[in-house]
């Protein structure tokens, strides 16, 4: 069977190795303290990682106590979770389609990655009430985007490829990307995110950037004795719910109430 370029893309993409480097380990720190506290304040047990790629998430927060299950698309990913011999149940399956998992089963859904690939309203949508319809009544759905400036700003313009893309379509005249079936990832501003919440008809709790200006300081972070770093995560986390500054970074996180 050919494989599909997600497929390619994440047999040579180390995910575990970015969550280790150090605008990563912001990232993964700021979700981290926020799947937490929210766990706590909810008194979750079960928590669904879909799109879970090799274990980031679904590894250390079964470590910590949960009861995790973990879905994957990428064969090569799931291989290298089910190797970890970690106490994560894990599933072959598509974010659009978990027919698999029964209805109202989860306190927590994480979909930190399938919404990055899913190009069309109708299939973030679908991702979506999948995740609604497999967390019990109330329960939390955390879901991750890629964002159009960080996009723009750091490759379009911080690799000179601007007039490229225009001249490709893949940018418009308001400086949005114009994702298509077969581009690796979606990105999306604000104002998408807010629609793709209303439509959902689920309702927001709260909405926090995980790695706000870090993508940006990578020289900057690798530079820093680790006091300063540790003061950079706790800085990241204090301002990251900040209004003016959502959209900016590299990713956002929508949490959604089934």
């Amino acid at each position: 069977m050919q494989k599909t370029e997600l497929e390619k893309y994440y047999e040579k993409f180390d995910e575990d190795h970015r969550l280790k480097t150090r605008h990563g380990q912001v990232e993964f720190f700021v979700t981290m303290k926020n799947i937490l506290s929210l766990a706590e304040l909810s008194q979750a047990k079960k928590i669904l990682d879909v799109g879970a790629a090799t274990g980031a998430y679904s590894v250390p927060l079964s470590k910590q106590g949960f009861d995790v299950t973990a879905v994957e698309l990428v064969p090569s990913n799931l291989q290298k979770l089910r190797a970890k011999h970690e106490k994560v149940k894990c599933w072959k399956g598509d974010a659009r389609d978990l027919h698999f998992l029964d209805d109202a089963v989860f306190d927590i859904v994480l979909l930190l990655g399938p919404l990055y690939h899913l190009h069309t309203e109708e299939d973030k949508l679908k991702a979506l009430s999948e995740a609604a319809r497999v967390a019990k009544k109330g329960g939390l759905i955390f879901c991750a985007y890629t964002m159009n400036e960080y996009a723009v700003t750091q490759y379009c313009f911080g690799q000179n490829k601007i007039k490229e893309n225009i001249a490709a379509g893949q940018i418009d005249k308001n400086f949005k990307t114009i994702s298509r079936d077969g581009d690796l990832y979606s990105y999306v501003r604000l104002e998408d995110i807010n629609a793709l919440q209303k439509k959902s008809g689920l309702e927001r709790v709260k909405i926090f950037s995980p790695d706000g200006p870090a993508d940006y300081m990578r020289r900057e972070l690798n530079a820093m004795d680790q006091e300063t770093f540790e003061l950079f995560k706790n800085y990241a986390l204090e301002i990251s719910e900040r209004p003016e500054l959502l959209g900016a970074g590299s990713h956002l996180v929508d949490v959604l109430r089934a």
